[in-house]
């Protein structure tokens, strides 16, 4: 097994308590804050400035290594503000793409060229997505280009302190701050507690403050052809799952919750380009996500993609609506 995919294993494992590697780690961990702390000193005393567009910046993302459900809350987040009345692009990094410019990503992009989030985003909401390595650089590229927009979700960007943000939103899951440790030796990307303006929990965990959504598949799955077919009619046949995700066992444990009964799952790295090497066709159905779905489907277009549906209490959408309200926004 190569190492890598050994660490995709077995961190988080370790990452849920303070065990002898999380030890181990430790100085290295150490190494880490210290890096953090110069980096944030540069920002601080204005060593280097954030840029700032011309319209609100909402930025979602969170502390921990992994997904939480990031990308959900933020087609979420898009459906929400635009029933408020704004109309709303969204950037991002284009985590996993191989290209290195600025540029939209458009309903039939390829994920190699947009990455597999923001041409998820594209397709299930229909708002202008842009990336670029600067989120700033992917901000003004859509601006330019939608001139009509006047409010930006930035998904994935909560480290990201070259893009000034007016309402910041962090999501955790179940797994809460693990051992409270940084990268390496726990799950932190950096020190917690730290300010946010909403934290939303997609699961139950320890921590006393945030918002609670709940976090589900939807009942209907969808092929590359378009054709969908309720999850309920595989109960009672084994059925074959694939995800590449940061914690692809979470997706497994959601279909084992829906009466579905896994005769083989493969686990894959987060990004996981299948070009690399597709699951071989077994003649049972094959579930994925649909973060996973448009580099499958290259492959095995009759892959079942099942959404994730996440949604929030109705008090997270008031204080968001609220904080907006607030905001001095020019």
């Amino acid at each position: 097994m190569r190492v890598s995919a050994w660490l995709h294993q077995q961190l988080p494992q370790v990452w849920t308590s303070r065990g002898l590697l999380a030890w181990l780690l430790r100085p290295v961990s150490w190494v880490h804050l210290v890096l953090l702390t110069v980096r944030g000193l540069i920002w601080r005393m204005g060593w280097r400035q954030a840029h700032r567009l011309p319209v609100p910046v909402v930025v979602v993302g969170n502390v921990v290594a992994g997904g939480a459900g990031k990308t959900p809350l933020t087609m979420a987040l898009v459906q929400h503000l635009q029933q408020r009345g704004w109309r709303v692009g969204v950037i991002s990094r284009g985590h996993g793409r191989k290209t290195h410019d600025t540029r939209a990503v458009m309903p039939d992009s390829l994920p190699t060229e947009v990455g597999d989030e923001p041409l998820l985003i594209r397709q299930k909401t229909g708002v202008p997505v842009w990336v670029a390595a600067l989120r700033a650089e992917a901000g003004r590229g859509l601006l330019q280009a939608h001139p009509e927009v006047n409010l930006l979700v930035c998904d994935d960007g909560l480290q990201h302190w070259a893009l000034a943000r007016d309402l910041e939103i962090c999501v955790m899951d179940e797994r809460g701050v693990g051992n409270g440790w940084l990268l390496p030796a726990g799950p932190l990307r950096e020190p917690w507690p730290r300010p946010v303006d909403l934290l939303l929990h997609t699961g139950p965990n320890g921590l006393p403050d945030g918002f609670q959504a709940q976090r589900q598949l939807a009942p209907m799955a969808y092929d590359g052809q378009g054709r969908s077919l309720a999850l309920s009619t595989l109960i009672g046949q084994p059925v074959d799952a694939v995800a590449g995700l940061a914690r692809p066992t979470a997706f497994f444990a959601m279909l084992r919750a829906a009466g579905l009964q896994l005769q083989h799952t493969t686990a894959l790295p987060d990004h996981f380009d299948y070009a690399h090497g597709a699951p071989a066709a077994t003649g049972r159905p094959l579930l994925c996500t649909e973060k996973d779905a448009a580099k499958l489907w290259q492959h095995q277009p009759q892959a079942l993609a099942v959404p994730l549906v996440l949604t929030p209490e109705a008090a997270f959408w008031q204080a968001l609506d609220q904080r907006l309200a607030e905001k001095p926004f020019r």
